[in-house]
């Protein structure tokens, strides 16, 4: 059973979704890739996954944590899930470029195709495709708009000496 509910984020609502092994998706609304909600998915703030989304979404933006403890279902092929992994491992307030992630994954010439992965992300912020910028420093697309990748970076910058955080 899939499980849905929207989290209203300081940046802009945001659609959960979990099923009984994990979230699977946290989807900007109106994000290039945003899914359909399926009929068969019933909607359940309270679900495991979702509510735990939920209350670390809140730390995160208030400040209050670093680092997300929850289990994740992404849905990708082997080397999205593999990219997708190498972006958990970037510390909250730093940034890595699409070239750093390919070397990190073993994969040292496939910037691009991790740049393809990254824009595919399902579970934006806790799997954070928003710390991945170009080589010379740039930002680069984000699915959910350039606009909310500036603002979690600025939000990161901001919390990024406080020891206080989870």
């Amino acid at each position: 059973m899939d499980y849905y509910d929207c989290y209203d984020s300081p940046i802009g609502a945001i659609l959960l979704v979990a099923n009984e092994v994990g979230l699977s998706g946290a989807h900007f609304v109106g994000e290039k890739y945003y899914p359909e909600v399926d009929p068969d998915w019933q909607r359940n703030g309270k679900a495991k996954f979702i509510a735990a989304a939920r209350k670390q979404l809140d730390e995160y933006f208030g400040g209050k944590r670093r680092h997300f403890e929850i289990e994740i279902a992404p849905d990708g092929t082997p080397f999205q899930r593999k990219v997708w992994r190498a972006l958990t491992e970037i510390p909250f307030g730093a940034t890595r470029s699409y070239g750093e992630i390919a070397a990190r994954i073993g994969e040292p010439k496939a910037s691009r195709a991790v740049g393809a992965a990254n824009g595919r992300n399902p579970i934006s912020i806790i799997v954070p495709c928003h710390r991945v910028i170009g080589a010379n420093g740039d930002l680069t697309g984000y699915a959910g708009g350039l606009h909310r990748k500036q603002a979690l970076l600025a939000l990161e910058s901001q919390h990024s000496g406080q020891a206080r955080l989870l």
